[in-house]
């Protein structure tokens, strides 16, 4: 079964006059002759010529949109307009029939919309063989660049008892019956009789994790799922998605953003070295799109144009307090144009005000650091001035936030001076804090979310359309 060639790699071959066998499933069969076949390595079809005087005409009518066919032919040069090399069919096989009456993707346009619908099938649709091709690239790149820099891969827990961020934003897991749980003689739920004998969720993150791993391995990085109970029905969240998270011994903030700038640019160029027609694809689909909104809210450049310009420009880099001040003096918060106003230093930024710095008064990707101490997780490095902390955000075009990172706080007194404050319960977290108590060192780390960044290089506006399978309130098919 294994005998065949991808239909990439014979589009790309210089080879004729050779035989062949391939297998892939039909896009489309005209004139009883030209068999359009795919096999998802490409979004290029191979062209199946079909001697169909000679072919018996019940296998004729099998070959069918849809269908998984095996065919065994003469690999020669195409007469036809748009490819090189074509196969004359020897011999056909049906593997699979797919019947034209109820296969729900015909040839023919799409909404997205309706794909979402039959997300079981969309990776055979053009659109999404590329999406998850360039996903592909871009995960392996991912473990290319950390591996390549001594990085070890750790495996965080997705099951946890601890709530990273404190957003209390979690999905409970239990081997309770829900409907009738075992209570203590207050009347609360007695976790003690649960499965691990105590509350446990989702993991939201696994840098507090990952931190234990840099306190001994110096340098780390986790890539794995992580899990956000928020209701929120956008084009960019999702209640299942991947982040990477490294975390790094020895590091300061510039260490960090050095690192995750470095690592943003390494991914994107492999995604243009390895990825050329699907991204051609893509640009070309985004295009389209553009030109159906108001000649404002198009952007100056293409797809292509804007990923080599994130690898032609350093990344801009400034203080929360400067950001505040070119957000205050703008022209759309002075004519009241933000849906969130910025009043002054302490707002919490909003995906507009990110997209205003890096679209329209940069032009090109922003690294905001020291952010006010109040919007910030407790783990992050206090600055000496009171007030802030050594936080870092990287925003990009048509995105906003796609890294969120910072130096931790090594200092034991601080960091639980900022728990108390904060509320959250030192006893909880003693395994957190013993990293502080034995062999303390600056350290520092980023966490970047995989399906905005696969949403980036992709130029889709959605980012249920950047996951094989995605999760969102109401929603869990397939």
């Amino acid at each position: 079964m294994s005998q065949r060639t991808k239909i990439k790699a014979l589009l790309e071959s210089e080879q004729t006059q050779i035989e062949v066998t391939v297998k892939g499933w039909i896009r489309t069969f005209r004139n009883n002759q030209f068999i359009a076949l795919n096999d998802g390595s490409t979004n290029n079809n191979l062209q199946i010529v079909v001697d169909f005087e000679n072919t018996d005409p019940s296998l004729l009518k099998r070959l069918t949109t849809g269908a998984a066919i095996s065919v065994v032919g003469e690999l020669v040069s195409s007469l036809g307009k748009g490819q090189k090399v074509e196969v004359k069919a020897k011999q056909i096989e049906v593997l699979g029939d797919s019947d034209p009456e109820k296969y729900p993707l015909q040839p023919k346009k799409h909404s997205l919309e309706f794909l979402r619908e039959i997300a079981h099938l969309r990776f055979r649709t053009n659109t999404f063989g590329a999406i998850f091709r360039v996903r592909n690239t871009l995960s392996h790149a991912i473990h290319t660049f950390f591996q390549d820099r001594g990085f070890v891969y750790l495996h965080t827990p997705i099951i946890t008892a601890s709530d990273a961020e404190g957003a209390g934003e979690t999905f409970h897991v239990t081997n309770f019956d829900i409907t009738n749980p075992p209570k203590t003689e207050t009347g609360e739920i007695d976790y003690k009789q649960d499965f691990f004998g105590r509350a446990t969720n989702l993991t939201v993150s696994g840098q507090l994790e990952g931190e234990l791993g840099a306190m001994a391995l110096s340098d780390i990085y986790t890539f794995g799922p992580t899990f956000r109970a928020e209701n929120s029905n956008t084009t960019r969240h999702l209640a299942e998605f991947w982040m990477i998270e490294p975390e790094m011994a020895f590091y300061d903030l510039v260490d960090n953003m050095d690192l995750a700038e470095a690592l943003l640019k390494f991914v994107i160029k492999e995604a243009l070295n390895k990825n050329a027609d699907d991204l051609e694809f893509l640009s070309q689909r985004l295009a389209e799109e553009e030109k159906q909104k108001p000649q404002n809210e198009r952007s100056d450049l293409s797809l292509i144009d804007k990923l080599q310009f994130c690898l032609d420009n350093d990344f801009q880099r400034l203080t929360y307090t400067e950001a505040i001040e070119i957000l205050k003096e703008s022209t759309p918060n002075k004519k009241k144009k933000f849906q969130y106003p910025i009043e002054g230093w302490g707002t919490d930024l909003q995906s507009e005000h990110e997209r205003y710095l890096v679209e329209k008064h940069f032009k090109k990707p922003v690294i905001l650091t020291d952010y006010p101490k109040q919007i910030k997780a407790f783990y992050m490095r206090q600055n000496d001035d009171g007030q802030t902390v050594r936080a870092m955000d990287i925003l990009f075009p048509g995105i906003g936030e796609i890294v969120g990172g910072s130096q931790r706080e090594e200092r034991l007194d601080k960091l639980e001076q900022r728990m108390d404050e904060m509320g959250i319960p030192k006893e909880e977290l003693w395994w957190y804090l013993d990293t502080r108590r034995f062999g303390a060192c600056p350290h520092a780390g980023f966490g970047l979310g995989f399906e905005r960044l696969v949403l980036f290089v992709t130029g889709m506006g959605n980012i249920r359309d950047v996951i094989p399978f995605p999760r969102f309130p109401k929603n869990a098919e397939f």
